[in-house]
């Protein structure tokens, strides 16, 4: 089990991508403790004075590596108070407080895997991505879905990442393509995350993990989707956020 940590971190970039979505980067006073693709850290921007109470925080999924020990990223959507607060007062050179590593929604399995990712949920399967290795027999797929293609934020990184693995693939949904639109590539589908355009690439779909993470309507129709594709509800895993 790792260890938590609490650490003062400087913010040394803010990239807004628009519609209210902006990644972080961090570079943290002190190494960052060990922790596996998928947990997530508590955020506040609040000083922490470690003789009294943790301030209110917010949770965010680790985007980076966990092999990257003096840097953190994680993104996030204007949804709340919380988080446009988050949009007003995080520049480069602010100081905030982190604590690390939480949650379970870790993917370990050996069996085939697909992963629906919606809008900045995302940021809970970049790690796991980045850590594929080519040779891998594990097949993975990945679905991620998004409004526009400005807010596809690791659109790059995953494709790079797909060039180099045979056994990764994956699906871009835009909700502003509308059916019958001509996409961009082969790899994009107008419309909204949908499971059924997804099926045709699942190996062995009544055998593979699913795990969901995205908006809670997203989830629950995935979720309603899969079961309906007969899928039992022990090989679905959800990451569910707001």
């Amino acid at each position: 089990m790792p260890v938590t940590r609490k650490l003062r971190c400087r913010v040394e970039k803010v990239r807004a991508v628009g519609e209210g979505v902006y990644t972080v980067d961090l570079a943290p006073v002190e190494p960052v403790p060990r922790f596996k693709p998928g947990q997530f850290l508590h955020l506040t921007l609040d000083e922490y004075d470690p003789s009294s109470f943790w301030p209110e925080s917010r949770i965010f999924s680790i985007a980076s590596s966990p092999a990257r020990r003096d840097f953190l990223q994680l993104a996030y959507s204007v949804r709340g108070v919380y988080t446009a607060r988050m949009e007003r007062e995080l520049c480069e050179g602010r100081q905030v407080w982190v604590k690390l590593p939480y949650g379970e929604f870790v993917v370990e399995d050996k069996k085939d895997v697909v992963l629906f990712a919606g809008g900045t949920g995302i940021t809970a399967f970049t790690a796991f991505i980045g850590n594929l290795d080519p040779e891998m027999r594990q097949r993975v797929c990945l679905a991620y879905g998004v409004r526009t293609r400005s807010l596809q934020i690791y659109r790059d990184e995953i494709e790079e990442k797909a060039a180099s693995i045979p056994n990764l693939c994956v699906r871009y949904f835009m909700e502003d393509l509308v059916e019958g639109s001509a996409p961009e590539d082969d790899k994009t589908v107008p419309g909204r995350l949908n499971v059924d355009a997804v099926w045709p690439h699942v190996r062995e779909p009544l055998s593979s993990i699913y795990y969901i993470s995205g908006p809670p309507a997203m989830i629950a129709g995935i979720t309603r989707d899969l079961l309906n594709h007969g899928i039992n509800k022990d090989l679905i895993r959800i990451d569910a956020w707001d």
